[in-house]
Protein backbone atom coordinates (compact mmCIF):
# COMPACT_ATOMS: atom_id res chain seq x y z
CA UNK A 1 0.00 0.00 0.00
CA UNK A 2 1.41 3.22 -0.76
CA UNK A 3 2.59 5.31 2.24
CA UNK A 4 1.48 9.01 0.88
CA UNK A 5 -1.44 11.01 0.42
CA UNK A 6 -4.72 10.48 2.22
CA UNK A 7 -4.55 13.94 3.75
CA UNK A 8 -1.93 12.77 5.94
CA UNK A 9 -3.96 9.98 7.31
CA UNK A 10 -2.57 6.80 6.07
CA UNK A 11 -4.66 3.45 6.15
CA UNK A 12 -3.30 0.67 8.17
CA UNK A 13 -3.76 -1.84 5.62
CA UNK A 14 -5.16 -2.27 2.28
CA UNK A 15 -8.86 -3.12 3.82
CA UNK A 16 -8.91 0.19 5.57
CA UNK A 17 -8.00 1.99 2.16
CA UNK A 18 -10.63 0.08 0.64
CA UNK A 19 -13.26 0.77 3.38
CA UNK A 20 -12.49 4.46 3.36
CA UNK A 21 -12.73 4.59 -0.68
CA UNK A 22 -15.93 2.69 -0.46
CA UNK A 23 -17.24 5.29 2.39
CA UNK A 24 -15.73 8.83 -0.25
CA UNK A 25 -17.80 7.14 -2.79
CA UNK A 26 -21.17 7.15 -0.78
CA UNK A 27 -20.37 10.55 0.21
CA UNK A 28 -20.03 10.92 -3.74
CA UNK A 29 -23.32 9.08 -4.88
CA UNK A 30 -25.64 11.04 -2.25
CA UNK A 31 -24.05 14.15 -3.66
CA UNK A 32 -23.92 13.67 -7.34
CA UNK A 33 -25.79 10.08 -7.94
CA UNK A 34 -24.34 7.74 -9.66
CA UNK A 35 -22.88 9.73 -12.09
CA UNK A 36 -20.04 10.54 -9.90
CA UNK A 37 -16.41 10.62 -10.90
CA UNK A 38 -13.09 8.98 -9.68
CA UNK A 39 -11.90 12.00 -9.25
CA UNK A 40 -14.47 13.04 -7.22
CA UNK A 41 -13.81 10.07 -4.69
CA UNK A 42 -9.61 10.70 -4.92
CA UNK A 43 -10.19 14.90 -4.06
CA UNK A 44 -12.34 13.93 -1.03
CA UNK A 45 -9.90 11.27 0.36
CA UNK A 46 -6.82 13.21 -0.59
CA UNK A 47 -5.26 10.61 -2.76
CA UNK A 48 -4.43 10.37 -6.72
CA UNK A 49 -7.20 8.41 -9.17
CA UNK A 50 -4.43 5.91 -9.39
CA UNK A 51 -4.40 5.44 -5.76
CA UNK A 52 -8.26 4.60 -6.39
CA UNK A 53 -8.09 2.75 -9.39
CA UNK A 54 -5.46 0.46 -7.80
CA UNK A 55 -8.52 -0.73 -5.23
CA UNK A 56 -11.21 -0.34 -7.80
CA UNK A 57 -10.60 -0.90 -11.28
CA UNK A 58 -13.61 1.07 -13.14
CA UNK A 59 -16.08 3.22 -11.54
CA UNK A 60 -18.75 0.52 -12.35
CA UNK A 61 -17.10 -1.67 -10.09
CA UNK A 62 -16.60 1.19 -7.07
CA UNK A 63 -20.45 1.56 -7.37
CA UNK A 64 -20.88 -2.29 -7.11
CA UNK A 65 -18.73 -2.60 -4.06
CA UNK A 66 -20.63 0.60 -2.53
CA UNK A 67 -24.13 -0.69 -2.93
CA UNK A 68 -23.52 -4.20 -1.72
CA UNK A 69 -21.71 -2.41 1.57
CA UNK A 70 -24.72 -0.26 2.37
CA UNK A 71 -27.93 -2.83 1.49
CA UNK A 72 -26.90 -4.05 4.99
CA UNK A 73 -29.81 -2.40 6.55
CA UNK A 74 -31.83 -3.76 4.23
CA UNK A 75 -30.45 -7.26 4.94
CA UNK A 76 -31.54 -6.87 8.83
CA UNK A 77 -34.77 -5.74 7.80
CA UNK A 78 -35.50 -8.44 5.34
CA UNK A 79 -34.45 -11.01 8.03
CA UNK A 80 -36.89 -9.53 10.77
CA UNK A 81 -39.34 -9.78 8.53
CA UNK A 82 -39.03 -13.59 7.50
CA UNK A 83 -37.72 -14.50 11.16
CA UNK A 84 -40.90 -16.66 11.92
CA UNK A 85 -40.87 -18.34 8.40
CA UNK A 86 -39.53 -21.83 8.97
CA UNK A 87 -40.79 -23.30 5.47
CA UNK A 88 -38.86 -23.13 2.47
CA UNK A 89 -41.06 -22.49 -0.01
CA UNK A 90 -43.31 -19.92 1.84
CA UNK A 91 -39.92 -17.87 2.92
CA UNK A 92 -38.72 -17.99 -0.43
CA UNK A 93 -42.20 -16.51 -1.85
CA UNK A 94 -42.71 -14.23 0.53
CA UNK A 95 -38.82 -13.34 0.56
CA UNK A 96 -38.88 -12.38 -3.29
CA UNK A 97 -42.09 -10.70 -3.29
CA UNK A 98 -40.55 -8.23 -0.29
CA UNK A 99 -37.42 -7.44 -2.17
CA UNK A 100 -38.86 -6.71 -5.16
CA UNK A 101 -41.61 -4.53 -3.01
CA UNK A 102 -38.97 -2.76 -1.05
CA UNK A 103 -36.74 -2.01 -4.21
CA UNK A 104 -37.89 1.55 -5.07
CA UNK A 105 -37.68 2.28 -1.50
CA UNK A 106 -34.35 1.18 -0.76
CA UNK A 107 -31.64 3.85 -3.03
CA UNK A 108 -28.35 1.44 -2.69
CA UNK A 109 -30.59 -1.87 -3.15
CA UNK A 110 -32.21 -0.54 -6.21
CA UNK A 111 -28.32 0.31 -7.47
CA UNK A 112 -27.68 -3.33 -6.87
CA UNK A 113 -30.45 -4.86 -8.49
CA UNK A 114 -31.95 -2.46 -11.61
CA UNK A 115 -30.26 -2.43 -14.62
CA UNK A 116 -27.26 0.35 -14.64
CA UNK A 117 -23.65 1.14 -13.87
CA UNK A 118 -23.96 -0.25 -10.28
CA UNK A 119 -25.99 -3.42 -11.27
CA UNK A 120 -25.16 -6.79 -10.13
CA UNK A 121 -26.52 -8.29 -12.71
CA UNK A 122 -24.96 -6.11 -15.03
CA UNK A 123 -21.85 -9.08 -15.17
CA UNK A 124 -24.70 -11.88 -15.43
CA UNK A 125 -27.32 -13.25 -13.08
CA UNK A 126 -24.31 -15.67 -12.04
CA UNK A 127 -21.53 -13.56 -11.48
CA UNK A 128 -19.80 -13.81 -8.67
CA UNK A 129 -21.48 -10.21 -7.29
CA UNK A 130 -24.81 -11.64 -7.85
CA UNK A 131 -24.04 -14.67 -6.44
CA UNK A 132 -22.79 -13.56 -3.32
CA UNK A 133 -25.54 -11.13 -2.68
CA UNK A 134 -27.79 -14.02 -3.08
CA UNK A 135 -25.97 -16.18 -0.67
CA UNK A 136 -25.98 -13.31 1.93
CA UNK A 137 -29.79 -13.10 1.75
CA UNK A 138 -30.25 -16.90 2.37
CA UNK A 139 -28.62 -16.81 5.47
CA UNK A 140 -30.49 -14.30 6.79
CA UNK A 141 -33.59 -16.87 6.40
CA UNK A 142 -34.83 -18.64 9.49
CA UNK A 143 -34.79 -21.91 7.50
CA UNK A 144 -32.37 -24.92 7.58
CA UNK A 145 -31.41 -25.08 3.97
CA UNK A 146 -29.41 -28.73 4.97
CA UNK A 147 -32.41 -30.21 6.76
CA UNK A 148 -34.83 -29.22 3.93
CA UNK A 149 -32.28 -31.01 1.42
CA UNK A 150 -32.05 -27.71 -0.71
CA UNK A 151 -28.70 -26.77 -2.10
CA UNK A 152 -28.38 -22.79 -1.30
CA UNK A 153 -26.45 -22.17 -4.33
CA UNK A 154 -28.49 -23.47 -6.87
CA UNK A 155 -31.26 -22.00 -5.23
CA UNK A 156 -29.65 -18.72 -5.12
CA UNK A 157 -29.10 -18.77 -8.83
CA UNK A 158 -32.64 -19.36 -9.32
CA UNK A 159 -34.10 -16.90 -7.26
CA UNK A 160 -31.58 -14.75 -9.00
CA UNK A 161 -32.91 -14.84 -11.93
CA UNK A 162 -36.92 -14.81 -10.67
CA UNK A 163 -35.85 -11.05 -9.35
CA UNK A 164 -34.30 -10.28 -12.59
CA UNK A 165 -36.90 -10.91 -14.66
CA UNK A 166 -39.54 -9.01 -12.25
CA UNK A 167 -36.66 -6.03 -12.44
CA UNK A 168 -36.52 -6.52 -16.08
CA UNK A 169 -40.23 -6.54 -16.78
CA UNK A 170 -42.75 -6.51 -14.04
CA UNK A 171 -45.64 -7.29 -15.90
CA UNK A 172 -48.57 -5.46 -17.71
CA UNK A 173 -49.88 -4.13 -14.90
CA UNK A 174 -46.94 -4.85 -12.85
CA UNK A 175 -47.76 -7.85 -10.34
CA UNK A 176 -48.02 -6.58 -6.62
CA UNK A 177 -49.33 -7.67 -3.14
CA UNK A 178 -51.05 -10.97 -2.86
CA UNK A 179 -51.03 -11.02 -6.95
CA UNK A 180 -47.27 -11.27 -6.95
CA UNK A 181 -47.40 -13.85 -4.28
CA UNK A 182 -50.02 -16.34 -5.87
CA UNK A 183 -47.91 -16.18 -8.78
CA UNK A 184 -44.96 -16.88 -7.19
CA UNK A 185 -46.23 -19.77 -5.31
CA UNK A 186 -47.75 -20.72 -8.66
CA UNK A 187 -44.77 -20.90 -10.12
CA UNK A 188 -41.72 -20.88 -7.56
CA UNK A 189 -42.77 -22.53 -5.01
CA UNK A 190 -43.06 -25.91 -6.38
CA UNK A 191 -39.32 -25.99 -7.01
CA UNK A 192 -38.94 -26.37 -3.35
CA UNK A 193 -41.10 -28.73 -2.36
CA UNK A 194 -39.78 -32.17 -0.58
CA UNK A 195 -39.52 -34.89 -3.13
CA UNK A 196 -42.59 -36.79 -3.50
CA UNK A 197 -44.48 -33.87 -1.53
CA UNK A 198 -45.45 -31.97 -4.90
CA UNK A 199 -49.43 -31.41 -3.85
CA UNK A 200 -49.56 -31.32 -0.26
CA UNK A 201 -48.97 -28.12 0.44
CA UNK A 202 -49.98 -26.28 -2.78
CA UNK A 203 -51.66 -27.41 -6.42
CA UNK A 204 -49.09 -27.87 -9.19
CA UNK A 205 -50.14 -25.72 -12.12
CA UNK A 206 -51.31 -27.72 -15.07
CA UNK A 207 -49.23 -28.73 -18.14
CA UNK A 208 -50.23 -27.06 -21.22
CA UNK A 209 -51.79 -29.28 -23.99
CA UNK A 210 -49.45 -29.13 -26.47
CA UNK A 211 -51.26 -28.38 -29.95
CA UNK A 212 -50.26 -31.61 -32.59
CA UNK A 213 -52.17 -33.52 -29.50
CA UNK A 214 -55.00 -31.94 -30.63
CA UNK A 215 -54.79 -32.35 -34.25
CA UNK A 216 -53.97 -36.22 -33.91
CA UNK A 217 -57.12 -36.69 -31.67
CA UNK A 218 -58.99 -34.62 -34.88
CA UNK A 219 -57.53 -36.94 -37.09
CA UNK A 220 -58.42 -40.14 -35.39
CA UNK A 221 -62.17 -38.94 -35.05
CA UNK A 222 -63.12 -36.93 -38.36
CA UNK A 223 -66.79 -36.95 -37.56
Amino acid sequence: MRTHGWSGSVPADDAEAVDRIVAAARRAIDRSGTEFSVAEVARDLGVTRQTVYRYFPSVEALLTATAVAQTGHFLDVLAEHLREIRDPATAVVEGIAYTLERLPHEKYLNLLLTPGRASAFSAGVTSDTALAFGRTMLHRYAVDWAAAGIDPDELTEHMLRIVQSFVIDPGRPPRRGEDLRAYLRTWVAPALLAPGHAGRNSVSPRPLRRQDDRHDRDRADPG
